[in-house]
Protein backbone atom coordinates (compact mmCIF):
# COMPACT_ATOMS: atom_id res chain seq x y z
CA UNK A 1 0.00 0.00 0.00
CA UNK A 2 1.56 3.47 -1.06
CA UNK A 3 0.13 6.68 0.77
CA UNK A 4 0.88 10.02 -0.26
CA UNK A 5 0.28 12.46 2.42
CA UNK A 6 -0.06 16.06 1.83
CA UNK A 7 -0.08 19.44 4.16
CA UNK A 8 0.97 23.04 5.05
CA UNK A 9 3.79 23.80 7.39
CA UNK A 10 3.28 22.56 10.77
CA UNK A 11 0.03 21.02 9.70
CA UNK A 12 0.16 17.57 11.62
CA UNK A 13 1.19 15.92 8.23
CA UNK A 14 4.80 14.33 9.75
CA UNK A 15 2.94 13.69 13.20
CA UNK A 16 0.01 12.11 10.81
CA UNK A 17 2.59 10.08 8.92
CA UNK A 18 4.08 8.30 12.26
CA UNK A 19 1.01 7.44 13.71
CA UNK A 20 0.29 5.61 10.26
CA UNK A 21 3.67 3.92 10.39
CA UNK A 22 3.42 2.57 13.72
CA UNK A 23 -0.11 1.60 12.96
CA UNK A 24 1.36 -0.62 10.06
CA UNK A 25 2.72 -3.52 12.46
CA UNK A 26 5.95 -3.45 10.62
CA UNK A 27 9.38 -2.61 11.19
CA UNK A 28 9.47 1.05 9.90
CA UNK A 29 12.27 3.05 7.94
CA UNK A 30 12.24 6.50 7.78
CA UNK A 31 13.80 7.70 5.02
CA UNK A 32 14.81 11.53 4.97
CA UNK A 33 15.38 14.32 2.24
CA UNK A 34 16.86 16.64 4.20
CA UNK A 35 20.21 18.56 4.94
CA UNK A 36 21.51 20.48 7.34
CA UNK A 37 22.67 23.43 5.60
CA UNK A 38 22.81 25.81 8.30
CA UNK A 39 22.52 25.41 12.07
CA UNK A 40 18.88 26.21 12.55
CA UNK A 41 18.35 23.06 9.86
CA UNK A 42 20.21 20.59 11.66
CA UNK A 43 18.40 21.72 14.94
CA UNK A 44 15.32 20.44 13.50
CA UNK A 45 16.69 17.11 12.21
CA UNK A 46 17.81 16.56 15.95
CA UNK A 47 14.47 17.41 17.27
CA UNK A 48 12.74 15.14 14.48
CA UNK A 49 15.11 12.55 15.03
CA UNK A 50 14.78 12.85 18.94
CA UNK A 51 10.70 12.76 18.06
CA UNK A 52 10.95 9.19 16.10
CA UNK A 53 10.99 5.63 18.08
CA UNK A 54 14.46 4.69 18.51
CA UNK A 55 14.14 1.52 17.34
CA UNK A 56 13.29 2.87 13.14
CA UNK A 57 15.90 2.71 10.70
CA UNK A 58 16.68 5.69 9.42
CA UNK A 59 18.43 5.98 6.13
CA UNK A 60 19.46 9.92 4.98
CA UNK A 61 19.34 10.53 0.89
CA UNK A 62 19.13 13.86 -0.21
CA UNK A 63 19.38 13.26 -4.30
CA UNK A 64 18.57 9.50 -5.29
CA UNK A 65 15.05 8.31 -3.82
CA UNK A 66 13.97 5.90 -5.81
CA UNK A 67 17.60 3.69 -5.57
CA UNK A 68 16.79 3.80 -1.54
CA UNK A 69 13.08 2.98 -1.74
CA UNK A 70 13.90 0.03 -3.92
CA UNK A 71 17.12 -1.34 -1.78
CA UNK A 72 15.08 -1.11 1.55
CA UNK A 73 11.60 -2.16 0.66
CA UNK A 74 10.64 -4.86 1.80
CA UNK A 75 6.87 -6.92 2.11
CA UNK A 76 7.56 -6.48 6.04
CA UNK A 77 8.80 -3.32 6.44
CA UNK A 78 7.03 0.60 6.37
CA UNK A 79 9.31 3.13 4.29
CA UNK A 80 8.28 6.34 5.45
CA UNK A 81 9.46 9.14 3.49
CA UNK A 82 9.87 13.04 4.68
CA UNK A 83 9.36 15.03 2.46
CA UNK A 84 8.89 15.21 -1.21
CA UNK A 85 9.18 19.04 -1.83
CA UNK A 86 12.51 18.63 0.07
CA UNK A 87 13.83 16.25 -2.01
CA UNK A 88 12.40 17.94 -5.05
CA UNK A 89 14.57 21.39 -3.74
CA UNK A 90 17.39 18.97 -3.48
CA UNK A 91 16.99 17.77 -6.90
CA UNK A 92 16.37 21.69 -8.39
CA UNK A 93 19.76 22.60 -6.42
CA UNK A 94 21.13 19.29 -8.60
CA UNK A 95 20.32 20.63 -11.95
CA UNK A 96 17.62 19.67 -14.58
CA UNK A 97 19.42 16.43 -15.73
CA UNK A 98 19.19 15.09 -12.72
CA UNK A 99 15.77 16.35 -11.81
CA UNK A 100 14.19 14.83 -14.72
CA UNK A 101 16.09 11.43 -14.18
CA UNK A 102 15.71 11.21 -10.85
CA UNK A 103 11.71 12.24 -10.81
CA UNK A 104 11.50 9.56 -13.53
CA UNK A 105 13.25 6.91 -11.34
CA UNK A 106 10.69 7.73 -8.44
CA UNK A 107 7.37 7.51 -10.77
CA UNK A 108 8.74 4.28 -11.99
CA UNK A 109 9.86 2.67 -9.01
CA UNK A 110 7.36 3.18 -6.85
CA UNK A 111 3.98 1.11 -8.49
CA UNK A 112 6.50 -2.07 -8.05
CA UNK A 113 7.49 -1.58 -4.13
CA UNK A 114 6.31 -3.84 -1.78
CA UNK A 115 5.46 -2.98 1.42
CA UNK A 116 3.79 -0.21 2.69
CA UNK A 117 5.10 3.37 1.68
CA UNK A 118 4.37 6.55 3.14
CA UNK A 119 5.74 9.88 1.19
CA UNK A 120 4.90 13.44 3.11
CA UNK A 121 4.87 16.50 1.00
CA UNK A 122 4.28 19.93 1.30
CA UNK A 123 1.24 21.40 -0.34
CA UNK A 124 2.48 24.53 -1.61
CA UNK A 125 -0.02 25.06 -4.68
CA UNK A 126 -2.50 27.01 -2.31
CA UNK A 127 -0.90 30.36 -1.55
CA UNK A 128 -0.46 33.65 -3.88
CA UNK A 129 1.86 33.15 -7.72
CA UNK A 130 5.49 33.98 -6.37
CA UNK A 131 7.06 37.01 -7.48
CA UNK A 132 10.47 34.75 -8.09
CA UNK A 133 10.55 32.76 -10.98
CA UNK A 134 12.41 30.08 -9.16
CA UNK A 135 10.01 30.09 -6.57
CA UNK A 136 7.49 29.73 -9.47
CA UNK A 137 8.73 26.94 -10.94
CA UNK A 138 9.51 25.44 -7.24
CA UNK A 139 5.47 25.33 -6.78
CA UNK A 140 4.63 24.42 -10.26
CA UNK A 141 7.03 20.95 -10.36
CA UNK A 142 5.80 20.27 -6.60
CA UNK A 143 1.90 20.10 -8.30
CA UNK A 144 3.12 18.41 -10.95
CA UNK A 145 4.86 15.76 -9.09
CA UNK A 146 1.74 15.77 -6.50
CA UNK A 147 -0.38 14.83 -8.86
CA UNK A 148 2.14 12.14 -10.80
CA UNK A 149 2.49 10.69 -7.20
CA UNK A 150 -1.16 10.54 -6.22
CA UNK A 151 -1.46 8.54 -9.28
CA UNK A 152 0.38 6.09 -8.03
CA UNK A 153 -0.74 5.85 -4.38
CA UNK A 154 -3.28 3.82 -2.90
CA UNK A 155 -4.78 6.61 -0.91
CA UNK A 156 -3.99 10.48 -0.53
CA UNK A 157 -4.46 11.99 2.37
CA UNK A 158 -4.48 16.13 3.01
CA UNK A 159 -3.44 16.83 6.90
CA UNK A 160 -5.15 20.28 8.15
CA UNK A 161 -4.56 21.14 11.86
CA UNK A 162 -3.93 17.28 12.34
CA UNK A 163 -7.05 16.52 11.59
CA UNK A 164 -6.18 13.49 7.86
CA UNK A 165 -9.30 14.19 5.02
CA UNK A 166 -8.62 11.02 2.63
CA UNK A 167 -8.89 12.27 -1.04
CA UNK A 168 -8.51 9.22 -2.49
CA UNK A 169 -9.20 5.59 -1.89
CA UNK A 170 -8.66 2.77 -3.53
CA UNK A 171 -8.76 -0.91 -2.24
CA UNK A 172 -7.63 -4.12 -3.49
Amino acid sequence: MKELILGGARSGKSAFAQRQALASGFAVTYLATAEAGDAEMAARIARHRAERPADWGLVEEPLALAAALRAHATPDRCLLVDCLTLWLNNLLAAGDTTLHQELDALLTTLPTLPGRILLVSNEVGQGIVPLNPLARRFRDEAGRLHQAVAACCDRVSLVIAGLPLTLKEQTA
